[in-house]
């Protein structure tokens, strides 16, 4: 028993037959048509949306020199080299007393 079901349209070894080519023939140039004005569609849009884009100018915007800096944050989690002495003569103080 075969895998797939065999078709009128279609040989023992699925290829078309002249059935199958007669039956396509009509639609031919209508589906070649189809595509060409899909394609035609695509591109046009395609082509719309880039030369928008391209339009945008942003001359009018002052860029700033530097980045702005965060305001700093007591619990980031990030320790710098002032934190950790401060830690230190923390700890130290508290062993003297």
């Amino acid at each position: 028993m075969p895998i797939l079901p065999r078709s009128s349209y279609y040989d023992k070894h699925y290829r078309p037959t002249a059935a199958l080519i007669r039956a396509r023939q009509p639609y031919l140039v209508r589906n070649i048509f189809t595509g060409l004005g899909i394609c035609a569609f695509t591109i046009g849009v395609y082509t719309f949306t880039i030369n928008a884009v391209a339009q945008d100018d942003f001359s009018d915007v002052p860029v700033p020199d530097a980045p702005a800096q965060p305001p700093h944050s007591p619990h980031t989690g990030v320790e710098t080299a002032t934190s950790i002495e401060a830690l230190n003569q923390r700890k130290e103080e508290r062993l003297r007393s």
